[in-house]
Formats: C-alpha cells, structure tokens, sequence
C-alpha cells in the first residue's frame, strides 16, 4: 500500500473533486496556486493502490514542471525516490525504457512520451493514470492529443485527469479538449465559488494609465496610414473581411497561404503577390506595436534590421517615405534620452515598492525578449537587483536552458534579487512562490496568459497585479479583449458542467455509470 504522509492535509475541495476523479475522466479547472497537483496526488494513490502492478504517468509542457511535480508527489507520498522519475528528450532512449520499467510514477514532457509509444519503447498497457497538466494545449496536433488517444485505446484500465487554470474561451477549443482527452466530468472552482473561497488570498488590481508622447503619436500616426493602405488592398482581393485584423489572425493566414502554394495548390502570380502584401501588413502591425507598447528604441533597431535585409518587398517597405518620416521622429526623439513612458512609470513603481519593503519580491512580464532584456538592464542601472526568466529559443541559441531557469527561479525564491523579468515562460505552471506584485508591462489579449500571470501573486500571502497600460493604443483593447474572453469561458464552462451534470443523471437511471 502507498500512502500519504502524517503532516498531508488536502483541502475540502480538493478532495471533493478527487473523489469524482477517481471514477471518471475529469477536466479539472481552478485557479493557479489552489493546489491542483494535489489533486492529481490523491487519484495518482488511489489508482496504484487500486492496480498494485500498474503505472502513472504525469505529463507536463517543460521539465522544470515535471520536476516540481515529482517534488510535490516526494513531500506529501510516502514514496521511494526512485519509485519516482522524470523523463525528458534529454536521457537517452535506452535509459529511458529502464525507467519506464523500474518506475511506479512518471514525470514527463509529452513529446518524449509521444516518440516513445511510436517507437514501442512505452508500453501504456499497464498505466492505470495519465494526468496531464497545462491540459488547455490538448488541441490541434500537441502530442496530448496523440497520447490521449492511444491511451484509451490500449490501457486495461485507462483513466485521465485534465488540469488547467483556463481551458480558454471558445467552446469550439472547450469542447475539442473534452474530446481528445475523453472527458467525461468537469470539476471548476473559481475564487468566488464557497469552498475555495477561504483559501483564495486577495489580489489587488491596480491600473496606472501612462500617455504617449506627441513624437510617437506623429510617428505612428505615419504607419497606420501605410496600415490602412495594405488593409484595403487585400480587402480588394477578399483576403480580408476587416479593416481592423487581428496580428494573430494574419500569422495564421500567412502560414495557410505559404502551404497552399508549396503544395501547388495556389497560382504563383497572385497569391505570391497577396503572401507579400500581407507579410508586409504583419511588420507594420509589428512596428505600432513596438511604438505603442513596448519601446521606441527598439522600433528603431526593427527598421534597420529590415534595411538591412535582402528581401526586395523589406527593402520596398522601409523606402516607403511615411516609414522613412516615422523613423526619423522617433530617432529625433530618442536623441533626448527619452525612453517609453511606460518605463519611466515602470522604474518608478519598482523604487517606491522597494522603498517601503526592501524583500518584496516582484515579477515583471514582457511579451518580448528583448523588452525583457531592455527592462533589466534599466533596473540595474537604477540599483535594483533583477533577473531574467526566458525560454529556451533554440533558433537564435539566446535562450536559457531548463536547468538554468530552475537556478533562476530559486535565487529568486531565496531573495537573492527582488525582480524577475519574465517572457511568456514564466507564465505557465512554474511554481515562483511568495512573489508580492506582479506587473504586466502590457496587457495580453489571450485570457488563458492574463490568468496565468495574475495567478503569479497571492499563493501564500496577499498580493497585487499592477497593469500598465498605454492611453489610446492597443494596450486598451488587449485588456478588455481578455477580461470579456475570461467571463464567457466561466459562463461555458459552467454550461458544460451542467450538460455532462444532467447526461449522467440519464446514464445513472439507466444503470451504465461505473
């Protein structure tokens, strides 16, 4: 028998929905740092004291997170370390099969696991437990999907738990993530419902509102009527339904239009034609973006990289004499040492937080890299000890390994800097405890990212989540783009809930609910 150890005490709720996750497969959504690996700890003991001889698997996006679960599972299970492995791409083949045999518990990235059934160096036949965490990425072609899948189909006794904080807000996604994980009940709490309540530390939002500058205005000004030429052109052509596209709607028409002609089933002419057009579309959407949110330094550096480019229709964009205008205002302007507003007010924030409490522990989040960079440097230069957090980027080779963003995130949690400058990666699962503010130097369209950095703070203690946002840009739309995605998310969710609530009602009269 594998049991808890003495000091283990789960919450009311988390056993709760333990309870119904033991018997059925179950989409488990709560709010990040309520404990959801708990959950999964208490069905992972069940279902091997229920199969003696059977496995577990625990699939999670990144190693450091397969990592903090083999460690949450070490605290609280009376476990054998080496009853307890993590598996990722990075243990060779044949040491990873001597794990899978001498293992009772598997903490994995999925794409390993994947490659692993393909080659039949896993064999899930005897996995009693699959969970799969982060379980919003099981859409499209993630190997959650692949794995899932044959899962059912080969286990003498498969069962899947799903855990996310936000399975996102369409109900086309909703109910695609139902279906390829085999989701039978859905479990949400959210930090209103009553037995989580208690347990939920108060987040205080706060919205410092900064103005740009008349040079920015009068540059970006200048882009968006390049913008709004480009726009109407491919409206011209039916490639467009609005005059106001979203960027990540483009990217993802750009890559359909690039694989339609690959495949030869586009003419060159035209359509080469339209690609161009809307390539150049996503860099001009990718300049105001730079000037309205981020930095007017790195607008600049953006442009003379495209000037440097040997691409003809860069080389045409960059000559276009509004961009050439838009440049030379921002450089004029940059010739002052004036950076961003948002960095002035960011700066600020920081110093009057450390001012009053000198071990508050901060995590600011950038949508990019350099911005991320940028920020860092800016602290330093102000006395505020601060660090990175990216991810991997394995195109540029710039990135951190895994093994380095662990060492990261501990120094942080050892207050050995009080800021950590994050990219998206320290938005997902990582466990960065005790952290006091959360700032988001931009708000992020995606409500799946907005819950997920918010969630950052307020773990253990109270916390606050300071949002700076540009008057009048994007900056404003991106929020409430966000804020609207996460109230209808609750409301279908808890619409699903209740369809599968009254459909196993009708099994349990019929007599066919396990």
């Amino acid at each position: 028998m594998m049991n808890f150890k003495p000091d283990f005490k789960p919450r009311e709720y988390q056993k709760n929905i333990a309870n119904i996750a033991k018997w059925r497969n179950t989409l488990v959504i709560l709010p990040t740092g309520t404990g959801k690996t708990i959950i999964g700890l208490i069905v992972a003991i069940h279902r091997l004291n229920k199969y003696p001889d059977s496995k577990v698997i625990i699939l999670a996006p990144t190693r450091p997170l397969a990592n903090q679960h083999r460690e949450t599972f070490l605290r609280f299970a009376e476990i054998d370390d080496n009853d307890i492995v993590v598996v990722t791409g990075k243990i060779r083949k044949d040491d990873r099969k001597k794990f899978y045999e001498k293992a009772k518990i598997i903490c994995a990235t999925p794409q390993v696991i994947k490659n692993d059934i393909v080659n039949n160096s896993l064999s899930l036949e005897n996995i009693s437990l699959i969970i799969f965490d982060e379980c919003h990425r099981a859409v499209k072609d993630y190997p959650y999907t692949f794995i899932a899948s044959e899962y059912v189909r080969k286990s003498k006794y498969p069962l899947i738990l799903g855990l996310t904080a936000s399975p996102g807000s369409k109900k086309e996604k909703i109910e695609e993530i139902k279906k390829n994980l085999f989701i039978k009940a859905v479990e949400m709490r959210t930090e209103w419902d009553k037995d989580i309540r208690k347990y939920i530390k108060k987040i205080k939002k706060v919205y410092i509102y900064v103005n740009l500058p008349e040079e920015i205005k009068k540059a970006i000004k200048e882009i968006t009527i390049v913008e709004k030429e480009l726009i109407e052109w491919l409206m011209k052509y039916n490639v467009l339904n609005t005059s106001s596209p979203k960027k990540k709607d483009l990217i993802i028409l750009q890559k359909k239009l690039i694989e339609k002609i690959s495949k030869g089933e586009l003419s060159e002419g035209i359509h080469r034609a339209i690609l161009q057009k809307l390539l150049l579309l996503i860099k001009v959407e990718y300049m105001l973006e730079l000037l309205e949110t981020q930095s007017a330094k790195h607008f600049v550096e953006y442009i003379k990289k495209l000037e440097n480019s040997s691409k003809r229709h860069e080389k045409i964009l960059v000559n276009d004499p509004r961009i050439r205008h838009a440049k030379m205002l921002i450089e004029d302007f940059l010739k002052n040492d004036l950076p961003h507003p948002k960095m002035v007010k960011l700066i600020e924030i920081i110093r009057k937080i450390l001012s009053e409490r000198s071990d508050a522990k901060i995590i600011v989040f950038a949508n990019y890299r350099s911005t991320v960079d940028f920020i860092n440097k800016k602290l330093r230069e102000n006395g505020v000890k601060s660090n990175i957090l990216v991810g991997q980027a394995k195109r540029s080779g710039k990135g951190m390994s895994q093994k380095e963003q662990i060492k990261i995130i501990e120094e942080f949690a050892n207050g050995m800097f009080n800021v950590l400058i994050c990219s998206s990666v320290g938005e997902e699962g990582l466990d960065i405890p005790k952290t006091d503010y959360a700032i988001f130097y931009e708000p992020v369209p995606s409500e799946i990212r907005s819950i997920q950095r918010r969630g950052r703070v307020g773990r253990q203690s109270t916390g606050t989540v300071i949002f700076l946002i540009t008057k009048g840009t994007r900056d404003e739309g991106y929020y409430w783009a966000s804020f609207h995605k996460e109230r209808r998310m609750r409301r279908i969710i808890r619409d699903s809930k209740k369809n599968i609530s009254n459909k196993n009602k009708i099994f349990h009269w019929l007599g066919d609910e396990k």
